[in-house]
Parts: structure tokens; sequence; C-alpha cells
């Protein structure tokens, strides 16, 4: 029992820190693309700062969809059939 326990335990941690670092994430995102967007419209007409706004962002969209379990592409509960499958059709 305790093994089990201490196993959940590990899962939920590991839970929690991706939570955190995603947060992170998102606090910096709020603070430097502003400034980014600010040092642009400073210094230049063109809006260079639409490309990191866009790929940061899509990197957040992407870790926020993993961190809560959205997947349109092989739906919610795929790799846990796809875990089930194989552990039932694997030969030790």
């Amino acid at each position: 029992m305790k093994d089990f326990n201490e196993y959940r335990y590990t899962i939920a941690k590991e839970k929690v820190d991706t939570i955190r670092s995603f947060y992170s994430s998102l606090f910096a995102y709020c603070i430097v693309i502003p400034i980014l967007a600010y040092i642009n419209y400073r210094t230049t007409s063109f809006l260079w700062f639409v490309f990191p706004a866009l790929g940061w962002g899509i990197g957040l969209v992407a870790n926020w969809m993993g961190i809560y379990g959205y997947n349109p592409i092989f739906g919610r509960d795929w790799e846990e059939c796809k875990i089930k499958e194989f552990m039932n059709n694997t030969k030790f």
C-alpha cells in the first residue's frame, strides 16, 4: 500500500510541476510580448512582434492541451485505450 501511495504522490507532483511550468510560461508571455510590442511600436512600422507572439502563443496552447488532456486529433481517451490494448496483447 505504501508503494501505491508513493506512486500516486509522484504522479500528482509531476502533474502539479507541469501545471506550474505552464502558468510560469503564461505569466512570462503576458510580460514579454507587451514589451516587445512597445519596442516594435517605438522603433519601426513593421509589426515583427507578431511572430514571437504567435509562435510562443501556439506553444502555450499546445502545452495547455497536453496538461488538461484535450487532444482534437486522437480524442480524450485514445492514449489510455492504446495502453490497455498493448498491455493485453503483449506477451512476456
